[in-house]
């Protein structure tokens, strides 16, 4: 059974740095892919990091330049590094895995949630 471990959420002013973790465990065989996922009171769960087990990266405008998704390959943990914070960046934070475990089908996994407030 695999499981996904969030966590570094907090409280920041504007203008500073958060990291966020999400460390995987389980039977796992090989982890594809990767991303963070946040979700505003009343908004729709948005995109803000992927990352392919080939390097590949990924993020949308509004985090491009100030969000850097990374993995640590011994820890079984990936990243997302947070810089230049802006109250809009408020919201709860879900890390998401795409994941082929050793004994089920492969599948996304997801972490529970971790809350980012920015303060203006």
């Amino acid at each position: 059974q695999v499981q996904l471990v969030e966590s570094g959420g907090g409280l920041v002013q504007a203008g500073g740095s958060l990291r966020l973790s999400c460390a995987a465990s389980g039977s796992i065989f090989r982890i594809n892919a990767m991303g963070w996922y946040r979700q505003a009171p009343g908004k729709q769960r948005e995109l803000v990091a992927s990352l392919t087990s080939g390097g590949l990266t990924n993020y949308p405008d509004s985090v491009k330049g100030r969000f850097t998704i990374s993995r640590d390959n011994a820890k079984n943990t990936f990243y997302l590094q947070m810089n230049s914070l802006r109250p809009e960046d408020t919201a709860v934070y879900y890390c998401n895995a795409q994941v082929i475990p050793w004994f089920v089908s492969p599948g996304d996994y997801w972490g529970q949630g971790t809350q980012v407030t920015v303060s203006s």
